[in-house]
């Protein structure tokens, strides 16, 4: 199998891709942690990829407000400043071609009182988060449980942040409702023992994110919305969905009833099975016949294979593109490509 399939031009919706190679979202912590602006040095790192021909660009997770902020060093996109900072990249990546859209992320739980200006993590219910604060390595704090106005709040920043993002110059948003982070915590029964119209059922716990889903859709257009979402409860590798065909269908049956087009089912390793022989994007695709993103430590023959056999659309790849700024050049040309060193992570923005 070649890679041939990577590199074609697709039209999806209103946008027209130059291949089928996607960059997938990767917390990067190079905003000013003070502001939340992102400054030049992230401008060429993403301008530098759009030259090199890949057809999508989603970013490093962006915070709809200070709240949702989990580590140093997050951009954020609710400040006029953090919105002029992001017109820099996305003119940079427009101008080489591509197209490039935010991805929303609030992380709920996984967060301390030092990352959010002094206020206590938030999560449909209070579930102590096992482990430390990413980086600050401190333990989590226990989150307060949300009220319905803090619910409210919640879907309406990131309505306004998805409003924020089209003033920026994205091309669409992705909402990040996957791995552990808040949107996960409402679908999970892990962190998720609401009794009121949020918690319940699988099909009451996805009522939060069909909200979501909703307000932003309603605000920028539903051909401009992605969504991510995971086949873990809250992303605990021991915690997999108990019924995982059913949990599929719950899933899309929310995505299909907002009318998106586009969906992201994210896994660490795209090659493992669900349940009964099956990968997650095998279960997804029997279910679904929109566009797919696949991701999940992929390869590029592997994906090539895929995307022949209609599991995937387009293929996500992350650290394979730090390490090589000029992956879709080397994938046309057949050339070795670089393996990621983690001791050069700071180097690889440049």
């Amino acid at each position: 199998m070649d890679t041939n399939r990577l590199l074609e031009q697709v039209k999806i919706g209103r946008w027209t891709l130059r291949s089928r190679v996607v960059m997938a979202p990767m917390t990067r912590s190079f905003a000013n942690d003070e502001t939340g602006e992102v400054g030049p040095d992230v401008v060429d790192y993403y301008r530098k990829r759009a030259a090199d021909g890949i057809g999508l660009i989603i970013t490093e997770g962006i915070n709809p407000s200070k709240r949702g902020k989990g580590t140093w060093g997050v951009p954020g996109i609710y400040t006029s400043n953090q919105i002029e900072a992001w017109k820099k990249v996305t003119e940079a990546v427009h101008q080489e071609g591509g197209t490039i859209v935010a991805q929303l992320w609030h992380v709920g739980r996984l967060t301390h009182s030092e990352l959010t200006g002094g206020l206590p993590p938030q999560a449909p219910s209070p579930v102590l988060a096992d482990g430390l604060v990413h980086r600050l390595r401190k333990p989590y704090e226990m989150p307060v449980e949300m009220t319905f106005d803090d619910i409210r709040d919640v879907i309406d920043e990131y309505r306004i942040a998805a409003r924020n993002a089209l003033l920026a110059g994205f091309d669409g948003v992705e909402i990040h409702a996957a791995h552990g982070y808040l949107i996960d915590q409402f679908n999970s029964d892990i962190t998720n023992s609401r009794t009121d119209r949020y918690g319940g059922n699988l099909s009451e716990r996805l009522t939060f994110m069909k909200e979501l889903l909703h307000a932003v859709a309603d605000e920028i257009g539903a051909d401009r919305t992605i969504v991510r979402f995971s086949e873990r409860k809250d992303d605990s590798p021991a915690f997999r969905w108990d019924t995982p065909e059913e949990a599929v269908k719950a899933f899309l049956g929310v995505f299909e009833d907002i009318g998106l087009s586009i969906i992201h089912p994210s896994t660490p390793n795209y090659t493992e099975i669900l349940a009964d022989g099956m990968t997650f994007h095998q279960w997804v695709r029997k279910y679904w016949n929109g566009i797919m993103i696949g991701v999940g430590n992929l390869e590029p023959h592997l994906a090539a294979k895929a995307i022949a056999e209609g599991t995937i659309d387009l293929a996500a790849f992350g650290r394979p593109l730090l390490a090589n700024p000029d992956f879709v050049e080397r994938i046309r040309n057949n050339t070795r490509l670089e393996s990621y060193d983690p001791s050069l992570h700071l180097t690889y923005l440049i």
